[in-house]
């Protein structure tokens, strides 16, 4: 049996470890060492090697696991427990010199999350929880917003950047929700989103045309904060169809009527 809390807390640790990597080496980056995976899908040796780094590490604490990462530098499916790594969620922010990225390590039990870590470098910020735990800032207990009304929610979004057979829906979507609430932002960091609207800074968040490693320790992190997390659909599947909604709970059904509109 796991004790959850401790593995998370080594977690945490290992997500600093490969922060302070990536922060060293945000000095000096320039932008003859990205490659490109694919339209507007970026690399570096930065991404790679900071993946390679938290698997090693994540080995060493629980031998038995698989994993599941963006960079697929060792991917590999266990019976019982995978890691799911986004070692570099904001890769474009990183290489374009913008603040806000992050390390994301999730742990997946069978079908059930069990523990969210969600590393933001440039504020020194690690927010985490694990199954059946409060969810945490820098060790302080966070919990979503109290507003119950979209119209003075600050909601976030993230912008399609290579499949764009929808993008008139979105497009439309974007300007209802801006005239239905405070303001609509977009930081461009998946995992970001999730652990702003965790801790209360955004009320909402939603995007679509994710991948699991953008989003499943944000999950786990909303969800533990009092928050829900769900599908385009309204279901409890934002993991596997890989577009989400978080909200604070009470705004909600409001979010989600305006998606379904445009994108039921």
């Amino acid at each position: 049996m796991l004790n959850l809390e401790t593995l998370c807390l080594q977690v945490v640790d290992i997500a600093k470890q490969t922060g302070t990597f990536i922060r060293t080496e945000a000095q000096n980056f320039s932008s003859d060492k990205i490659e490109y995976k694919g339209l507007n899908d970026m690399v570096s040796y930065v991404d790679k090697t900071a993946e390679e780094r938290i698997i090693a590490a994540l080995t060493l604490i629980l031998p038995e696991s698989g994993f599941i990462g963006e960079e697929n530098t060792n991917n590999k499916i266990a019976e019982t427990y995978n890691w799911i790594i986004d070692p570099l969620d904001g890769t474009t922010n990183f290489i374009h010199g913008i603040p806000t990225y992050a390390v994301s390590i999730a742990l997946k039990q069978n079908n059930e999350l069990v523990i969210g870590v969600i590393y933001e470098i440039g504020r020194d910020e690690c927010f985490y929880a694990w199954q059946n735990s409060k969810a945490y800032l820098n060790g302080r207990e966070i919990r979503v917003s109290d507003n119950a009304n979209l119209e003075k929610s600050l909601v976030a979004t993230g912008f399609p950047y290579y499949d764009f057979k929808r993008q008139k829906d979105y497009l439309a979507l974007f300007t209802e929700v801006m005239q239905q609430c405070h303001g609509l932002r977009r930081i461009g960091a998946a995992a970001v989103d999730l652990a702003y609207t965790a801790c209360g800074r955004f009320d909402a968040y939603f995007e679509y045309n994710l991948k699991p490693w953008d989003i499943a320790a944000g999950i786990l992190i909303v969800k533990q904060a009092g928050g829900q997390v769900f599908d385009f659909n309204g279901g409890d599947n934002a993991l596997e169809t890989c577009d989400i909604i978080a909200t604070n709970g009470k705004v909600s059904s409001e979010l989600q009527g305006i998606i379904k509109k445009h994108f039921g």
